[in-house]
């Protein structure tokens, strides 16, 4: 081997161990941001933005992933757990969905129904009722004869509010039909729990009262109305 031969091996041997001094360095890197970021984890991130007290489905949220150190505790990680729960806030688009964001749907209790009625959005519930709130359901009537003074009545004390749909337009009545005056605007479906009787007193109402309101209780105020005070008509202030 000449002089030339050797220095193209010596050449040759310090750039083999050139390439492997500075693949060890990659690796080196490799492992100290793996230590530093760790193992990565899935998520779940909101699609469009959604209002508070809606139910959630799983077509609403992206799955993401990200470094399981940076992911919150409290952060979705399994999207089963969203079946049947709502929001308790707006939801934002791009947010990352957790725990403390979502609840459980009010359920139905053992000899319970849903029964769901139009409450006027303006009057009825100006957006302060929520799933899980209590009102009480109070309904005016017009007077049986021309004689007869319009009465209001509380058709059902503290009853369960388990889901607020969407606010829908109305269509006045028809003018042919007598037993309501429901006028145009808008409203939202209402749906309650309640016990068999309390969901006639419901259906009655909505079907012949002149209007059916809504009373939000605030804690502690889930009280019975007394008998006397069930009912009212102007004479009662007399």
């Amino acid at each position: 081997m000449n002089s030339r031969q050797r220095r193209g091996l010596v050449l040759l041997l310090l750039s083999v161990l050139c390439a492997l001094g500075a693949f060890a360095g990659v690796l080196s890197v490799i492992r100290n941001v793996e230590s530093k970021v760790g193992p990565e984890k899935t998520a779940y991130r909101l699609k469009a933005d959604v209002p508070a007290y809606k139910a959630l489905e799983p077509g609403q949220f992206e799955k993401v992933t990200m470094p399981e150190r940076w992911l919150p505790a409290t952060a979705v990680t399994d999207l089963g757990t969203v079946s049947g729960k709502i929001a308790v806030t707006p939801l934002h688009k791009g947010s990352l969905l957790q725990d403390d964001m979502i609840v459980e749907r009010p359920a139905l209790k053992a000899g319970q129904q849903e029964i769901a009625i139009m409450i006027d959005a303006a009057t009825g519930v100006a957006g302060k009722i929520t799933p899980g709130a209590r009102v009480n359901i109070y309904a005016t009537f017009e007077g049986k004869r021309p004689e007869d003074k319009p009465v209001s009545k509380v058709i059902v004390a503290a009853a369960e509010v388990i889901d607020v749909g969407r606010l829908t337009p109305l269509a006045a009545r028809d003018p042919g039909d007598t037993t309501t005056t429901r006028r145009a605007g808008e409203a939202v479906p209402i749906t309650f729990a309640l016990d068999t009787q309390d969901a006639q007193r419901v259906a009655y109402a909505e079907s012949f009262a002149t209007h059916v309101r809504l009373a939000l209780l605030g804690p502690g105020g889930e009280t019975p109305v007394p008998p006397g005070q069930r009912t009212y008509t102007l004479d009662g202030d007399k």
